[in-house]
């Protein structure tokens, strides 16, 4: 990507986030960008997950900020992670440019944020030793996994948005990939989401959500 097709925003929690010309959507929530990532993705997510090796995949690798915050989470708890991301449109470095994460973050996460936004899609690196990162550019709805996942993170921008990303068939295939007692976790709690991952196969957790949301989704393969 050369042009800028997202701008960027402060959160209510001081950390920014970027609007999407093309979807007219935020990156995360306009309550708090780390707030929500930290609440949704890594305390109900990754902080479910009773394994000390763990292959997560996100749907939606938007800013990078989940992967950094995995990262962090996984280096303190000497976690050993291979984590796969797609999106189909990439942020630039120039947009990435507009964040402000080095800055609020962290210093230790900060520097792992802008590890990972330095590294190029479509060829896997190590961030660190035992942390893996392979970033896809693919479509989601025609990518095909070849590998067993653990965890997911499902951070498509909402429903209403990207209609195509949450349906019945994306979740099967999901469904499918991951381990036994495998969990995906989303900010999203619609009932159409909720009906679409119950017809997949998956058992759900409804939980309290983030500032600015009753409740978010953690959906259980058993």
């Amino acid at each position: 990507m050369n042009s800028i097709l997202a701008t960027p925003y402060q959160t209510a929690d001081g950390s920014s986030t970027l609007r999407s010309l093309k979807y007219g959507a935020y990156y995360h929530s306009v309550n708090g960008a780390i707030t929500e990532s930290e609440h949704v993705f890594i305390k109900y997510g990754l902080g479910a997950v009773q394994h000390q090796s763990i292959n997560i995949l996100e749907v939606g690798f938007g800013t990078g900020l989940n992967a950094a915050l995995t990262a962090g989470m996984a280096k303190n708890r000497e976690l050993e992670i291979t984590y796969y991301g797609i999106d189909l449109y990439p942020l630039s470095i120039d947009e990435l440019s507009l964040l402000n994460y080095g800055s609020v973050l962290p210093s230790a996460t900060a520097s792992l944020w802008k590890s990972i936004c330095s590294i190029p899609w479509n060829h896997p690196r190590e961030v660190f030793p035992r942390f893996i990162l392979h970033k896809q550019q693919v479509d989601f709805t025609q990518w095909q996994p070849s590998e067993p996942y653990h965890l997911v993170y499902f951070d498509a921008f909402a429903p209403d948005d990207q209609p195509e990303m949450w349906q019945f068939e994306g979740f099967k295939k999901l469904f499918r990939q991951l381990h036994q007692g495998g969990i995906l976790v989303t900010y999203c709690a619609k009932g159409t989401v909720k009906d679409a991952l119950r017809v997949a196969g998956f058992t759900l957790d409804r939980l309290q959500g983030p500032p600015g949301k009753r409740h978010m989704l953690r959906a259980w393969k058993r």
